[in-house]
């Protein structure tokens, strides 16, 4: 199998076991989902990317559906990254430290750019409980990195479906 599929199959099963986590904790624990329709927004108003509250942008047409396309296409091209980085060697027998720490590296494009550019602040620090915050994120970044892991063994490990 192709490494740029592989790259694009691990980064949509870790964004899947992303949302699955996302709609897991709102079940048990009522945590709140992400509002992709309020990040479809800020795609929207790009070339602006700072703002002072998205929420108070104007609506973008569709904004939901951008969202939602961004999410996945976001999770598509660290997958796809991370393949090119790993190369095919990693697949033949995907170990998890590399893939969970880069997973754990994507996180700083949300701490750095879109939750600034959406008016939360640096890090998520103008909003209640910066840090818990931050645990979720570095959470749900771990379930991304497992999913894309997991993901790897199915197409390309040792005991693969494909190589």
């Amino acid at each position: 199998m192709d490494l740029l599929l592989k790259g694009v199959l691990i980064g949509l099963a870790g964004t899947v076991a992303m949302d699955v986590l996302d709609i897991i904790l709102n079940r048990l624990i009522a945590r709140r989902r992400p509002d992709w329709g309020l990040v479809g927004r800020w795609v929207g108003h790009m070339p602006k990317i700072f703002h002072d509250g998205i929420a108070k942008a104007a609506p973008v047409r569709g904004e939901a559906a951008l969202g939602w396309s961004f999410h996945y296409g976001i999770g598509v091209f660290y997958g796809v990254v991370f393949a090119v980085l790993a190369g095919s060697d990693w697949f033949a027998d995907p170990s998890f430290l590399p893939i969970w720490l880069f997973g754990l590296l994507t996180i700083s494009a949300g701490w750095f750019l879109l939750f600034p550019g959406m008016g939360l602040g640096w890090a998520m620090a103008k909003v209640g409980h910066p840090w818990r915050e931050r645990a979720w994120g570095l959470l749900g970044h771990t379930v991304f990195a497992t999913g894309m892991w997991a993901c790897a063994n199915l197409i390309g490990g040792s005991a693969g479906l494909a190589s």
